[in-house]
Order: structure tokens, then sequence, then C-alpha cells
């Protein structure tokens, strides 16, 4: 019989963005030539949200629209958020 595991709870600052947030404002087009995971956290969400890099700590919560991550399938934005230090995307 399989043993049931309870989730670690997740705490940390919501970070709330609104509808249709699309995988270009997530991580611009003029940084998809960066490879590195840290040079796209530097970038993420800058044209929706200056502040946001500045603001995001690690196990922070980014609380998302409906729609969130349309647009590309751009793997850069995924990777972005990831290492930014948002530990859940609700």
């Amino acid at each position: 019989m399989s043993e049931t595991r309870k989730a670690a709870p997740i705490r940390g600052k919501a970070h709330k963005y609104g509808d249709n947030v699309d995988t270009a404002v997530i991580i611009p087009a003029r940084y998809l030539n960066e490879s590195e995971p840290a040079a796209l956290a530097a970038h993420c969400m800058e044209d929706l949200d200056k502040t946001f890099t500045s603001r995001v700590r690690p196990g922070d919560i980014m609380v998302a629209g409906k729609n969130f991550g349309c647009g590309s399938s751009r793997e850069h934005a995924p990777l972005a958020i990831l290492h930014a230090g948002i530990a859940c995307v609700a």
C-alpha cells in the first residue's frame, strides 16, 4: 500500500498579475539570446513590472490571472520565473 505524503506549505510574498500575461511579457524577446538562467531571471517581468526582480525573494509566489503564459511556447519564460526565485505559480 502506498503512503500518502502531505505537501510542505509554501510561504512567501505573493506577486499578483492580471489576465493574459504572455511569454513575451514574462521574458521579452530581446533577451532570448541569453541561455544562462540567472541572466534570464534578471529580466523577468521587466516590461510589466520594473521592480519585480528587486522585490522577489526565493520562495515567493506568483499569483497569475487567466491565460497566464499564453503566446509563443517560449521555454525561457518558466526558467526566468524559477530562477528569479518564484517557488509556485498559482
